[in-house]
């Protein structure tokens, strides 16, 4: 039932004008419809929703006596005490979204409710009722907002080109598709179709309709929980990585929200995966006790704040870094990738089913690059409007769309899958060396190669920084010492890396001017690595740095990594195996401190193709 709230509530979640673009009716709109409970939403706008938008459900509808009250500020059916705003478990509870759009717009509304035989027709411009009268339609709800700001001149001015409004509402259509796969949208844009979803719950396809199938055939599904709290989603591996955060989405709790707190779980899982400036695809779903979290930060809703931030972040970390120990994330080299010609686009990627290459996608990140580029886009009038619309999909190579058939009608993908087991290494066999540079190996149905140099960096790298979190110093002396000469800067902070390399192993003291001596070394390392460590180490003391935490220890370290097995190094038989092993026991095996993999993986299959035998 829709209410008024009291001044009281409604002065609590106050948030003045909810309109001021096109993207904030779409969105304030759409939320509606799946609070209303459809399995269908369409969403059209015209010269990117400043002349025209139109959304339409199939969802409970509203009662022909609530119709007008809905239009009233702080009218809502989601809560009715301020005690509600503890548990909000929908996507809309203000009660402004109307009013607000009705005020600067020429609003029209048609609804009916399963239980009355007609439905109610209003007209609202601006603010002011101008139609009502009683009609036939479906059960549901369409709105229609005509002429955006047409009583504003003053905010008409600051919208932006068409292209750019209507990229920002589609982009905001392609993601609510991701978090309800089981509901059917359709989205229209000047009388052509975009895209259609299934509606038929299966996550995967609708990823596929928001990025290309290139981009989806090498995503890692992710599945965790802890208590109350329950993530579930894809990401990249890190041979797969974007220059920008554009393709990193979250939801929480159904609604896409904007969260530092899921992006820094995100940072920190990859952080020692990717090179500084590259950024995983994260497309993340968050479930989250309604009353540990607060919806009610900004009028868009897209912030939230959760109670305690640091354990989310743990949470969101732990669960992707187990995702990441899974075969699935190392680096897979395709047929295409190498015998690509240059410039030449890349075919579609091969499925894990026969039919998925003559799939048809529609790849929405390529589609609103393709709308930024269009300035002018002609007016269509509203009985073009309700024509049935043509399809269009992004070509490969030109920028034009091309029509094509129902999108996804039929997509094989399912639901996202539990996150895969980690690698086992013990299905892994050594096969031999190329190049004095890459150990191959091989298991039941794939090639690897691997190698040395970056799989012993991170040996040496993990642990060195166990024996400094966990202060365990387990050294060996050496007979004379390794004689150390640092820089001014350096000898003024000596008693923060002293401490440091003490308790990494390394036993050291003043020798003399500048001057130290390295009397004990970690009981892992040789003495030409110590020496090597040790000079890489104090050259990055001559910035200042203090040493007074893990991540400025972590980047020294990295660096200092310098002393690992080299590229050409001949290794035998048995410090390969040995190797392995150690990396085995590593918490990231597949990738260098510095973010270069260690592994790089061929399939059979993959292989069989290349000589044309499959």
């Amino acid at each position: 039932m829709i209410q008024v709230l009291e001044k009281g509530v409604a002065d609590k979640i106050a948030a003045g004008e909810v309109v001021d673009n096109p993207l904030s009716i779409v969105k304030e709109l759409v939320e509606n419809s799946i609070d209303a409970g459809a399995t269908s939403i369409t969403v059209e706008i015209q010269k990117g929703g400043k002349s025209y938008i139109r959304v339409t459900d199939n969802g409970c509808g509203i009662p022909a006596d609530q119709v007008e009250t809905a239009f009233l500020r702080h009218a809502t059916s989601k809560i009715s005490q301020a005690a509600d705003l503890e548990h909000i478990q929908t996507l809309g509870f203000r009660g402004e979204a109307l009013a607000s759009v009705s005020a600067v717009s020429r609003t029209e509304i048609i609804t009916k409710t399963a239980e009355e035989k007609t439905g109610t027709r209003l007209v609202i411009q601006g603010s002011q009722i101008a139609e009502r009268e009683i009609t036939g339609c479906p059960e549901g709800t369409t709105i229609v907002v005509r002429d955006l700001f047409y009583n504003t001149p003053a905010r008409k001015k600051f919208m932006r080109s068409d292209a750019a409004e209507s990229s920002t509402v589609i982009e905001f259509v392609s993601q609510v598709t991701l978090a309800y796969a089981n509901i059917r949208v359709r989205m229209i844009n000047n009388g052509s179709m975009l895209f259609s979803t299934p509606g038929n719950g299966k996550l995967y396809a609708n990823i596929l309709t928001v990025f290309s199938r290139d981009i989806g055939d090498q995503l890692i599904p992710i599945q965790a929980q802890e208590g109350a709290i329950k993530l579930e989603g894809y990401v990249s591996g890190p041979g797969q990585s974007k220059p920008t955060r554009k393709h990193q989405i979250f939801f929480v709790n159904g609604r896409v929200v904007n969260s530092k707190v899921i992006q820094k779980g995100v940072s920190s899982a990859y952080a020692d995966k990717l090179f500084e400036g590259r950024f995983p695809i994260a497309i993340l779903f968050l479930q989250f006790p309604p009353d540990r979290l607060d919806v009610n930060i900004h009028p868009n809703k897209r912030e939230v704040r959760f109670h305690d931030e640091s354990s989310v972040a743990g949470f969101v970390e732990g669960a992707l870094r187990k995702a990441l120990l899974s075969k699935e994330s190392i680096p897979a080299v395709k047929k295409e990738d190498l015998f690509r010609k240059p410039n030449a686009p890349a075919p579609p990627a091969s499925g894990k089913s026969g039919n998925r290459e003559q799939e048809e996608q529609i790849d929405v990140k390529k589609l609103l690059s393709t709308l930024r580029t269009e300035e002018h886009v002609p007016e269509t009038s509203s009985a073009q409007v309700r024509e049935e619309p043509k399809i269009y999909q992004t070509s490969a190579i030109g920028s034009q769309p091309q029509v094509i058939k129902e999108v996804l009608a039929e997509a094989p993908a399912s639901q996202a899958p539990a996150t895969p087991p980690p690698f086992d290494f013990r299905e892994l066999r050594v096969t031999g060396t190329i190049f004095a540079t890459y150990i191959t190996a091989v298991d039941e149905d794939s090639f690897y190669l691997i190698d040395q140099h970056a799989a012993h960096e991170r040996i040496f790298f993990e642990k060195l920084m166990a024996q400094y979190e966990n202060q365990e110093t387990h050294s060996q002396p050496i007979m004379f010492p390794i004689m150390l000469n640092v820089s001014h800067s350096a000898d003024q902070n000596a008693e923060d890396w002293l401490a440091a390399l003490a308790q990494m192993g390394f036993g050291a003291e003043p020798f003399g001017p500048r001057t130290y001596a390295v009397k004990s070394i970690p009981l892992f390392m040789g003495l030409e690595e110590a020496q090597c460590f040790l000079t890489d180490f104090t050259d990055d003391l001559g910035d200042g740095k203090l040493l007074d935490n893990l991540p400025v220890i972590e980047k020294i370290t990295m660096r200092a990594c310098k002393s690992a097995v080299k590229a050409h190094d001949h290794l035998q038989d048995s410090e390969i195996q040995q190797l392995i092993q150690d990396l085995r026991q590593c918490e990231n095996p597949f990738s260098c401190p510095h973010g270069r993999p260690t592994f790089i993986k061929m399939t059979q299959y993959e292989i069989e193709k290349m000589f044309k035998r499959v």
